[in-house]
């Protein structure tokens, strides 16, 4: 396998839904084969939760400086997304593709990656990691607007 990414100074957040589990768990058996370091805030099983218990771990740990980036996997990735950009540390960023996860990371400053776990393929999943965290913010014209994000 193609090394996703080299070794952050700080873990990757993980975390999902019911509806993500099998997907975080594909990620993590990635980022296990990798020796990759992250931190996993749940859920921890397929049994029915509430995404915002989960989402609210991850954008704790990054408000806090645990972790400086994340991934949240849940059925359309939105609920993540809305509960995770609640948070003022966290600018997540729901993405399908490889090439939204480029923008996000280097228009937008993006440091949650956020998954439509029922709408994509494990191979757009590698796409996506290998682009989101391989890429950095561009910073320009780019950086006055991110500044404006935060009221």
């Amino acid at each position: 396998m193609t090394p996703l990414f080299t070794q952050r100074e700080k873990p990757i957040g993980l975390a999902c839904d019911h509806a993500g589990f099998e997907l975080k768990q594909y990620i993590k058996d990635m980022f296990d084969e990798q020796g990759l370091k992250y931190i996993d805030f749940g859920t921890h099983s397929g049994e029915s939760v509430d995404y915002p218990d989960f989402g609210h771990r991850l954008g704790n740990a990054i408000d806090k400086g645990i972790c400086d980036m994340g991934i949240a996997v849940c059925s359309t990735g939105n609920g993540f997304n809305m509960t995770l950009n609640r948070h003022k540390g966290v600018r997540a960023a729901l993405c399908w593709n490889s090439r939204i996860a480029y923008y996000a990371r280097t228009h937008n400053a993006a440091n949650v990656l956020t998954i439509p776990g029922s709408f994509v393929s494990e191979a757009e999943v590698c796409d996506m990691i290998l682009t989101f965290f391989n890429c950095k913010f561009e910073g320009g014209r780019h950086a006055r607007r991110v500044e404006k994000i935060v009221l």
